[in-house]
């Protein structure tokens, strides 16, 4: 049997030979282009990040004047940068498929990569089309992620002095620097770790303001950017009662001895609000906590206003709940006049340049509370003492959970289906639903 077709590759900067030469027959296009980042292991615990370039040839009988694919990356950050590799064929193509009939797939991985830097990557098949010819090419952008390591940061308030707050280091750093900011910095330690670990670690801050809401900031030290290193942000909520409680002003760090807990699935989350809840101190650390502790991607309307234009708004949430695993109703008791103070005129405010979604969306929960369809995708949470209100007392039939008591469990539905009980079903025609 002959030999199929495999590539070895090398850097080409310049222009290929080929194109100096007029061609009879040149190849066509390629059929497919796809870019991810793979990690190259160089023993023990070193390794790269590249790029993996991964093509598909198109079945058609050009594919027998096919010599070699070329391959183009642009990068553009702070700086710009351009390299080629040349990848030739092994071996003349005797058939459009393969032998088991599937498609001609090679790829190349090599290109280094930078972190957050944008990529332009251009492919075409050589012999090149000859001058004044269109040459037939195939393109994908590409950015990199900013880092590709997650500290997976949680905080919370202990008590009026203390935060504890916990994230996964990186095994290249041993020095990171915790900050707990709210207008000034009001709680800060560095931490010198041991030895390279992948356990999770904890260290307990004291602070000298409300914490509640305030952003935590981990700086890392790692030795490839020292002290210019991404910083990672979270949020300190309040920490879930327990029984025992650390000494007043402990600095001591604490490793779990239990592994970390797989991962689950991201999910989508629509969250929509009254307009009296606070954007600032209420939307934003839930929103923070959904991303960060709950693996979910949030949906917010304040975030997609210029969709929401072009769609209009009925359209455009109709559409969210559709594509959405959980909706979630956000309710809070606290008084507007809480929110109007610090950010009541500032960027973050509710009530300026923001579209009130909420009669729209408990509409459609009524609709679907009606035919029971799609029931299991709600949700309520609310903070402190507050309940659905009569004018939304419908919402009563969803599960329902308070943060922070509840937030353990609340993180686990959301990633169960949780039907509502027959002993909370709801008429077919709820009174807060039948006003409608």
């Amino acid at each position: 049997m002959p030999r199929e077709p495999t590539v070895q590759c090398e850097p080409e900067p310049g222009p290929s030979p080929e194109w100096f030469v007029k061609h009879n027959l040149t190849p066509g296009d390629l059929r497919d282009l796809q870019v991810k980042l793979v990690k190259t292991s160089f023993g023990g615990e070193d390794y790269s990040i590249v790029m993996n370039v991964s093509w598909i040839l198109r079945a058609d009988a050009s594919i027998c004047s096919l010599k070699a694919t070329k391959i183009c990356v642009t990068g553009k950050s702070n700086f710009h940068s351009y390299s080629c590799v040349r990848c030739d064929y092994t071996e003349a193509f005797r058939s459009q498929t393969r032998p088991s009939g599937g498609k001609w797939a090679f790829f190349y991985a090599g290109f280094p990569v930078e972190l957050n830097t944008h990529y332009f990557i251009g492919a075409h098949n050589i012999p090149n089309a000859n001058m004044n010819e269109d040459g037939p090419s195939m393109s994908v952008n590409f950015t990199s992620p900013g880092s590709l390591w997650d500290p997976n940061i949680t905080a919370c308030k202990k008590n009026e002095e203390e935060v504890e707050v916990s994230f996964t280091p990186h095994s290249p750093g041993k020095r990171y620097m915790v900050l707990i900011l709210q207008d000034t910095i009001i709680g800060d330690t560095m931490l010198e770790l041991q030895q390279d670990t992948l356990t999770r670690t904890s260290t307990v801050i004291s602070v000298t303001g409300e914490s509640e809401g305030a952003v935590v900031q981990l700086t890392p030290y790692f030795p490839t950017c020292g002290n210019d290193c991404i910083r990672r942000r979270g949020a300190v909520l309040l920490c879930p009662p327990t029984t025992a409680h650390p000494a007043p002003g402990s600095k001591r760090i604490k490793k779990a001895s239990f592994p970390s807990p797989t991962l689950l699935p991201s999910i989508r989350v629509l969250v929509v609000y009254p307009p009296e809840v606070c954007f600032l101190h209420t939307i934003c650390p839930f929103t923070e906590f959904l991303q960060n502790h709950c693996r979910s991607e949030v949906i917010l309307e304040k975030w997609q206003r210029k969709k929401i234009a072009d769609m209009g708004p009925v359209q455009w949430l109709t559409a969210q709940k559709q594509a959405a695993d959980r909706v979630i109703f956000l309710l809070s008791n606290e008084a507007s006049a809480v929110c109007e103070g610090p950010c009541g005129k500032s960027e973050g405010s509710p009530g300026e340049n923001s579209q009130d979604l909420f009669p729209l969306a408990f509409n459609l929960f009524c609709s679907d509370l009606r035919s029971q369809a799609q029931l299991h995708k709600y949700m309520v949470v609310y903070f402190r003492e507050a309940d659905p209100q009569d004018d939304h007392s419908a919402l009563s039939v969803c599960p329902q959970y308070r943060l922070m008591e509840d937030a353990t469990a609340f993180c686990k539905g959301l990633h169960v289906k949780q039907p509502v009980s027959a002993g909370r079903r709801s008429p077919a025609c709820h009174s807060s639903c039948c006003s409608l």
